[in-house]
C-alpha cells in the first residue's frame, strides 16, 4: 500500500534528519566517477607510493649515520603515510565537491531533497574509501623495499588512522565551505590548507621542540596528539589513551564546527545564487 506522505510534493513531506538512501546515492555517484577512470585511482596511489620510497631511502641514509634513529625503525616512513592519511582524506572531501563545480552539477544536485548535511556525510564517506586507495598501497610496498610492516602496530595503528582522517574530513568541510562562498578561486586551499599545519602538526619532530608560545598553538590541533602518541609507540611500546581521548575530543569538535560553517556558507550561497554560477 502507497504511503500517503509519497502523494505529497516535495516540500510539503515530512521531513527526516538524515536519509541513508541520499547518501548513499551520493556515495554511489562518487563511486562511479572513481571506477570509470583508471587515472584517478592511479593518481591516489601515486603520491603516498613516491613519498613512502623518497623519504623511505632518506630513512636508510639517516639510520646509517644515527644512533638514535637507529632505535626506532621506520618512525619516519610511519609519520609519512599517517601524514599522507590527513592530506588524502582533506583533498578526499574537497575534490569531489570540486568536481560538482567543474561540470555546473550543484544546481541540479540541490534541486534533489538532499539536504546539505547529507551532502557533507556523503562527502566524509567517499574521502575514506579514497584516502584507503591512496594509502594502502604504499603501506604494503614498505616491507619489500625497506623491510617496514607498518600494521605491526595493530590496533594504535587503527586508532591513529581513524584520528587522522577525521581530522581532514574537519578541513575539507572548511575549505568546502570557502569554495561555496568564493568559487573556484579558493580551490588553492585544498592543497594549501594542510601543508600550512604542517610545521606545527609534529609530524616528523617531538612537541616539545617547538618554542613554549608555539607548543600553546600546537596542543589545539589533533594532529599533533596523534603523532605523539605514535611516536609512543614506536620508541616506547606504549600507547597513551589520553593523547587518543584529546585527539577524538578536538576532532569531533572540529568537524562540528567545519560542518556548521559549510552549511552557514550553504545558505549564503543560496541566498545570493551562487550555486548556478559556479563553474569553470
Amino acid at each position: 500500500m502507497t504511503s500517503p506522505d509519497l502523494n505529497l510534493p516535495p516540500h510539503h513531506r515530512p521531513a527526516s534528519l538524515l536519509s541513508s538512501r541520499r547518501i548513499g546515492a551520493m556515495i554511489l555517484r562518487y563511486s562511479y566517477v572513481l571506477r570509470s577512470s583508471w587515472p584517478r585511482i592511479l593518481e591516489l596511489a601515486y603520491w603516498p607510493t613516491i613519498q613512502m620510497v623518497l623519504w623511505g631511502f632518506m630513512t636508510l641514509y639517516l639510520l646509517q649515520n644515527s644512533s638514535i634513529l637507529a632505535q626506532a625503525t621506520g618512525v619516519l616512513i610511519t609519520g609519512v603515510l599517517l601524514w599522507d592519511v590527513l592530506f588524502r582524506s582533506n583533498l578526499g572531501v574537497a575534490i569531489p565537491y570540486m568536481e560538482e563545480m567543474y561540470s555546473r552539477n550543484l544546481g541540479q544536485l540541490f534541486v534533489t531533497p538532499m539536504r546539505p548535511f547529507e551532502f557533507c556525510v556523503s562527502l566524509m564517506a567517499i574521502s575514506g574509501i579514497r584516502t584507503i586507495l591512496a594509502v594502502l598501497p604504499a603501506s604494503l610496498l614498505a616491507l619489500p623495499f625497506f623491510d617496514v610492516w607498518v600494521f605491526e602496530t595493530g590496533l594504535p595503528l587503527m586508532a591513529f588512522f581513524i584520528n587522522l582522517l577525521m581530522s581532514g574530513w574537519a578541513l575539507g568541510l572548511v575549505i568546502v565551505g570557502l569554495l561555496l562562498r568564493y568559487g573556484l578561486g579558493a580551490e588553492s586551499f585544498a592543497w594549501l590548507g594542510v601543508f600550512l599545519l604542517a610545521p606545527i602538526s609534529c609530524v616528523w619532530f617531538p612537541l616539545d621542540i617547538l618554542p613554549g608560545w608555539l607548543q600553546i598553538v600546537a596542543l589545539s590541533l589533533p594532529m599533533v596528539y596523534v603523532f605523539e602518541g605514535m611516536r609512543g609507540v614506536l620508541f616506547d611500546g606504549i600507547f597513551h589513551w589520553d593523547l587518543l581521548f584529546w585527539a577524538v575530543g578536538l576532532n569531533i569538535f572540529y568537524i562540528g564546527l567545519g560542518a556548521l560553517y559549510l552549511m552557514a556558507m550553504f545558505h549564503k550561497a543560496r541566498e545570493m545564487g551562487l550555486l548556478l554560477q559556479q563553474g569553470e
